[in-house]
């Protein structure tokens, strides 16, 4: 069975989903961008049925009979933009002295906003890679029962890690495990929760001050078993792969996504392999700039003039951390270069808060040597591809569920316009028009016009 499932029928993240809208709708007027890789053409219109992308055509073809019709006035329209590396946890508030605490369920609530959010910034499929305790899942299924809207969620329940300093950091993220019968067993205990697929700690976390990136945190017959019981039974792992040592032997253990791997220009050997043998790199650039926090450098200037330097708070991390982060993002920054020179398939996670702000982390591939097109196609075709749902979203084609988005304005041009809610016109989500700013202004007229006669 191909990993992730012949046909992605046991995911819980497809299993979860909304109704599809039923009927037919004519997306039409639009400037397409397909998710291909393919260069963006106008005047084209898609026909959306009962949920899915029913054909491409032009906007002369004239409306297909029965379909109701949305003009976009020649905006963007582009596949729902898909983050493959995200931590979908509640970032609670702290209450003030004197002010009553947190009730236990308030992280619930503070969650679903965070979903409602990412979904209106069209963000319609996120890859959960590792939070707390079973807020994740049970957002998935008040999700699955019409309690609020928000992106499909993928999650891998527990990070499977050695018996490891991070363990202490992330009490409720990690199953620690050590030698090959329980780490097989923590493998099988994340499907029994409903993961959709695996994460395994190959290295230490470069946000804990213990552990270092070298050596590898697992063995090799620990990391082999992972993947063997994974792929035994149909679904596909990532890695967190930082030190070089443990990144090799994800890569070498047949590992489907390489989560970080900012160190890989120093082995072009490997980014050979993984070009040649399709695994994924998610290279997060997002993080290394978080933890910096204000010393990050400002190269990295979005379309609006601002820098990187701008988008994030002062540091809050230890100086060893910050100091860590600034000579990760310099080899990130290499490794970026040199993977896309490699062939390496290469996906956007942004890796950081909030969870509704991929864009920033689209903006950052772009100005670090990928460029607007493949940047988009990181967030969208590659990222559907990494987490095993290549066939259901992450492209404008026949067959594929209608997942969309349209922008105002050219996110090839300014890729942070993605950063704007007031340039996200419109988010469908299996056919229907769940969000964006057309909504907000006027739900009447954005919503589909009455069936128009065949032509």
């Amino acid at each position: 069975m191909t990993p992730g499932g012949a046909d992605g029928a046991r995911m819980g993240a497809l299993l979860a989903a909304p109704r599809p809208a039923s009927g037919r709708l004519w997306l039409t007027n639009a400037r397409l961008f397909d998710g291909t890789g393919a260069a963006p053409r106008d005047g084209a219109a898609v026909l959306v049925a009962d949920g899915a992308i029913a054909a491409v055509g032009d906007t002369g073809d004239g409306v297909p009979e029965g379909a109701r019709v949305v003009d976009l006035g020649g905006r963007t329209l582009m596949p729902g933009l898909v983050d493959a590396h995200a931590h979908v946890y509640p970032h609670l508030p702290t209450p003030p002295p004197g002010a009553e605490p947190l009730w236990p369920g308030v992280g619930s609530h503070v969650l679903g906003a965070a979903l409602r959010d990412a979904l209106r910034m069209g963000v319609t499929t996120l890859r959960d890679v590792g939070s707390y305790d079973d807020l994740v899942f049970e957002a998935r299924q008040a999700m699955r029962y019409g309690a609020f809207r928000g992106p499909r969620l993928l999650t891998c329940g527990r990070i499977i890690s050695a018996t490891a300093p991070g363990g202490r950091w992330f009490t409720g993220m990690y199953r620690e495990a050590d030698g090959p019968d329980d780490v097989r067993r923590a493998v099988r205990e994340q499907l029994r929760r409903g993961a959709d697929f695996v994460k395994v700690m190959t290295t230490g976390a470069r946000s804990v001050e213990l552990e270092d990136p070298d050596p590898a945190q697992m063995t090799v017959e620990e990391i082999e078993t992972v993947v063997d019981e994974a792929h035994r039974m149909g679904f596909r792992v990532a890695a967190h792969a930082e030190g070089l040592d443990g990144t090799r032997i994800a890569i070498e253990a047949g590992i489907d996504t390489i989560e970080h791997g900012m160190y890989l220009n120093q082995r072009p050997d490997l980014l050979e392999r993984m070009a040649a043998s399709g695994q994924v790199l998610v290279p997060t650039l997002s993080c290394f700039y978080g933890v910096a926090g204000a010393a990050a450098p400002d190269g990295d200037a979005d379309s609006d003039g601002g820098s990187a330097a701008d988008l994030e708070a002062p540091p809050t991390w230890s100086l060893l951390l910050v100091d860590l982060a600034l000579h990760n993002l310099e080899q990130a920054d290499r490794t970026l270069k040199a993977a896309r020179a490699a062939g390496v398939p290469i996906a956007a996670g942004h890796d950081w808060a909030p969870i509704a702000d991929l864009g920033v982390e689209i903006v950052r591939m772009a100005r670090h040597g990928l460029g607007a097109r493949e940047a988009l196609v990181a967030a969208t075709s590659t990222a559907a591809r990494a987490l095993g749902l290549a066939d259901h979203v992450g492209t404008v084609e026949p067959g594929r569920l209608a997942d969309l988005l349209v922008v105002d304005g050219d996110p090839l041009e300014r890729p942070a316009l993605l950063r704007d809610p007031a340039r996200i016109w419109l988010v469908l989500q299996l056919g229907e028009p769940v969000a964006g700013a057309a909504l907000e202004r006027d739900p009447v007229g954005v919503a589909p016009s009455s069936p128009q006669p065949a032509r």
